[in-house]
């Protein structure tokens, strides 16, 4: 048993003595690699592996401000083991959260192969299978599989010995060029997957393994593991720090503590809990939504389910709940949109989680409310859950309403290519109008009014509310969630912000509808400010 310091997942490879030729072919560079990381036969004789570590988390899309820095996310330990001969692996982790809300949670992962496991509360967005069974536990999802099947992959101190088995797949790449610096790269295709893996050119290390993937933000984005600080350890050079990077941005750092190398790993390691081992789903297939499966999870919101949008075991799917004449609730999901109708036009208020949600909501509305256009999509707030599907709208011709300062951000984001997008056609939207709201925004048609507010939050910089005058009904999301969970004993900053926003806007709302939640009455939030 050789006991190694530091990481769990890439003992990838190290630079060699041999000369490379001036244009080293794929096979040469995966060669290299092998041949530095120790003995003949080390990696490709590579059991079993056990360690521990540390990781931060950051997501840049929760930020407090539109293009603002990345909120930080939680700080987390873990211990893995990882069985290569039966490629599983299980995580036990302790994540410490610092938002939406400070709190912690143990929970384990077991992944094999055939299905995936979650022993323990890691989510505020539990889904039935977690509600129900006693103690928790959940069978993964078909997308939370797949997903993280991709990145242990990626990670796999086995990578680059199974790249030299399947000389077939590996493929010559462009080099990636990264801060000026070129770095030679192949291309690996495994399964369902393509890797770029790319080798700093004096040392023969990996410097980074990429993925091409889609951001419902951001569109295209390269999503980049990094390797640092590699030393020899156990007569194999290892790095000790491992970075992921969602455009070049650093969203997660591990630190790897202590590596045991093919110690005997027990009996049972890898079992599923009995009361969800039935019926668990393999892993999905065609469009996976990567992003938002590994980066909801940086949170601690993550809904484990083969719908993004529902839980597919608790709900028959998204609907609409009507709140007035002319005024649609879209539920049945975790994420909601408000629907007002106009003269002769729509208005939507968000457009959460993805352009296939954002589809499904413009074609219930326009069942119910034929031959009027969604003339106007109203952002209540940037963050990635609630804008994740606004391509649908502005392909469609949508102009976008935003708060305060918010303009240039959204600019970025439809000049953003989305080739990658599997929901929508790749069309250019940089000519969509952009309304900025200083204050509030009246929409008038002569017989309704409807307004965007502009109001300060602690959630989210450039926030606004709705409010629909006629119905006496306003929308919110984020900072209260009418409906949802029981209001707290005493009001806290986010839901006096509501308050303070309808006193200053001078609108009498009898009801609140919610991005999460239901509806409730207002005199419910108004009674809790005045005790």
């Amino acid at each position: 048993m050789k006991r190694v310091l530091l990481l769990f997942v890439l003992s990838l490879a190290a630079g060699s003595c041999a000369i490379p030729p001036s244009r080293p072919d794929p096979t040469f560079l995966v060669s290299r690699a092998l041949d530095a990381m120790g003995p003949a036969g080390a990696v490709a004789g590579l059991r079993t592996l056990s360690a521990s570590g540390t990781a931060k988390y950051w997501e840049p899309e929760q930020s407090s401000t539109p293009g603002g820095a990345p909120r930080f996310a939680n700080e987390s330990s873990f211990e893995l083991v990882r069985d290569f001969s039966a490629d599983s692996a299980r995580v036990d982790w302790t994540k410490n959260f610092a938002y939406p809300a400070p709190r912690a949670f143990k929970f384990t992962e077991i992944v094999t192969p055939a299905a995936g496991y979650v022993i323990g509360v890691d989510s505020n967005g539990r889904n039935r299978q977690s509600l129900s069974t006693k103690p928790p536990a959940h069978a993964m999802s078909g997308l939370r599989l797949v997903a993280t099947q991709r990145e242990l992959k990626r990670s796999s101190p086995a990578l680059l010995q199974e790249m030299r088995n399947n000389a077939d797949k590996v493929h010559a790449a462009p080099d990636l060029v990264i801060g000026g610096v070129a770095y030679p790269a192949v291309r690996y295709e495994a399964g369902p997957w393509s890797f770029i893996v790319a080798f700093d050119a004096e040392t023969g290390l990996p410097a980074r393994i990429r993925t091409l993937d889609y951001d419902n933000v951001w569109g295209d984005v390269n999503y980049d593991l990094v390797f640092s600080d590699w030393r020899m350890a156990g007569g194999l050079r290892l790095p000790l720090r491992q970075r992921y990077e969602l455009n070049g941005r650093v969203v997660i750092d591990v630190a790897f503590g202590s590596v045991v190398v093919d110690a005997p790993l027990g009996a049972g390691r890898f079992d599923p809990p009995a009361a969800v081992a039935e019926g668990a789903p393999g892993p999905a297939t065609g469009a996976v939504p990567y992003q938002w499966v590994l980066r909801r999870q940086f949170i601690g919101v993550y809904m484990d389910s083969d719908n993004p949008s529902f839980d597919t075991r608790a709900s028959k799917g998204l609907r609409l709940n009507p709140l007035a004449p002319g005024v649609q609730h879209q539920v049945g999901g975790t994420h909601h949109s408000l629907i007002v109708e106009m003269s002769d036009y729509l208005i939507v208020f968000d457009s959460p989680v993805s352009d296939a949600q954002s589809n499904w909501t413009i074609a219930a509305a326009q069942e119910r409310y034929p031959g009027k256009p969604v003339r106007y999509l109203v952002l209540t707030h940037h963050h990635m859950d609630h804008i994740g599907g606004l391509r649908a709208y502005a392909v469609r011709g949508a102009s976008l309403v935003v708060g305060k300062g918010a303009a240039n951000h959204y600019r970025k984001v439809l000049l953003s290519p989305y080739r990658r997008n599997p929901d929508l056609p790749d069309i250019d939207l940089g000519g969509t109008r952009i309304v900025e709201v200083a204050d509030r925004h009246l929409f008038d048609d002569g017989a309704r009014q409807v307004l965007a507010i502009q109001f300060d939050n602690p959630h989210a910089g450039s926030s606004l509310m709705g409010y629909v005058a006629d119905a006496r009904l306003a929308y919110v999301t984020d900072v209260y969630s009418p409906g949802g969970p029981p209001l707290p004993p005493k009001i806290n900053p986010a839901l006096a912000s509501v308050v303070n926003a309808v006193k200053k806007a001078g609108i009498s709302p009898l009801t609140f509808a919610g991005g999460h939640g239901s509806t409730a009455p207002y005199q419910l939030l108004a009674g809790l400010a005045g005790r």
